[in-house]
């Protein structure tokens, strides 16, 4: 019988995950734990809720080896047909939401015609879009922010789960974490299973062991803060279904190996069959539907509608990609991975505002930070 196959764990698949622990770890030092209190988590997940939903969309438009540089403005547009259609003329919150989210699916149209019909650049249509979309913003709202919006609406960006309390802690955020470790634990047994059978080389048991245990550490420790604050954030449930929802999409399906094709070579994903353009309609489109829901968050968490919402949104929903570990090139890069490059843009934000550093500061930062990874993915490209 033919021994197994035993191989090292690339730590450049988890080289973002580090990097996340090592700048929470910095700003906790910094700022003397003040980022890791649960009010603080709290706000981390609710403050980058909308960036995690564009990044997710963002992803798959850096797949094709493209960007989209109007969801920020679709964002407004979107946020702005809940407010005038709440405060204005008095819709029922889910004629709003509808509402908003076909006019997200239709800005996502208006770009994926002219990139996929009549093949002009993405960064030129989407420019457009990002300067017709703020213009239009303005118009509909005149300037003016449109609010209060109703309790039930607000739950959407700014509500929590029931919660069952013992004591101070709820049990719910509990056994939602021990429900998450069980499932690691399960995957990760499936996954050395399917090696196995196939003749695939598997990891050391102890650096499995080690991988997992700092994973479902990073687990309990976050829901262990929201146990000690008010529970789950409803803007988390919506986060994980669409993480988990495009992560299928991308991993298990025709339509996300035919994206990866694209990315990875145009004219051999064309002459191989895929219907290129098909491609880029749809990952167009669902970005605008995806602005949508963004939108929806972010004006249910500011409980109003305003002309500057979404401001500068599509540059930390670029820089999670690239940070996250997608390529500049295309066809590389995962919704985990855009996932936690959010996540290291939002702890960035976090931790440099309680520390106290200026916006012009921050910025600063980002770019270079946004710089580094990039730098870093052409760099190590030339060497192999």
């Amino acid at each position: 019988m033919e021994k197994n196959k035993v191989v090292n764990i690339d730590m450049r698949q988890y080289g973002m995950v580090l990097a996340l622990i090592a700048v929470y770890v910095i700003f906790a030092i910094l700022t003397g734990g003040k980022n890791m209190s649960p009010a603080n988590i709290n706000n981390l997940i609710m403050q980058n809720g909308y960036i995690v939903i564009l990044a997710v969309g963002m992803l798959l438009c850096v797949l094709t080896g493209n960007v989209d540089l109007g969801v920020g403005s679709i964002v407004a547009t979107c946020g702005a047909v809940i407010g005038i259609g709440m405060v204005d003329y008095g819709w029922n919150m889910w004629i709003a939401i509808i509402a908003s989210l076909i006019v997200g699916l239709l800005c996502g149209m208006f770009a994926g015609f002219f990139i996929s019909k009549l093949g002009i650049p993405p960064f030129i249509v989407t420019l457009a879009t990002m300067l017709m979309g703020r213009g239009l913003t303005y118009v509909l709202l005149q300037a003016q922010t449109k609010g209060p919006l109703p309790n039930d609406f607000v739950y959407i960006g700014a509500g929590f789960l029931p919660t069952i309390k013992v004591g101070n802690t709820d049990l719910v955020c509990l056994i939602v974490a021990a429900v998450v470790s069980v499932l690691i634990v399960l995957a990760e047994m499936k996954s050395i299973a399917t090696k196995k059978k196939y003749g695939f080389a598997t990891n050391p048991t102890w650096q499995l062991i080690v991988k997992d245990g700092i994973i479902i550490a990073i687990v309990w420790f976050f829901f262990y803060k929201l146990a000690c604050y008010s529970g789950i954030p409803f803007v988390l449930v919506l986060m994980a279904l669409l993480v988990g929802l495009y992560h299928f999409i991308t991993t298990k399906t025709v339509a996300g190996r035919q994206v990866y094709a694209l990315g990875g070579n145009a004219k051999a994903a064309k002459l191989s069959g895929i219907n290129t353009e098909k491609v880029f309609f749809w990952v167009y489109t669902n970005m605008g539907l995806l602005c949508a829901v963004a939108g929806i968050v972010l004006s249910a968490r500011n409980a109003s509608s305003t002309p500057k919402a979404g401001d500068q949104f599509e540059m930390d929903a670029i820089a999670s990609c690239y940070i996250g570990g997608a390529a500049t090139s295309g066809g590389i890069g995962t919704i985990i991975g855009a996932v936690v490059g959010a996540f290291i843009m939002g702890i960035l934000n976090n931790g440099m505002s309680l520390y106290g550093f200026s916006t012009d500061l921050q910025k600063i930062v980002k770019g270079a930070v946004l710089l580094g990874a990039v730098t870093i993915d052409l760099v190590s490209k030339r060497k192999k």
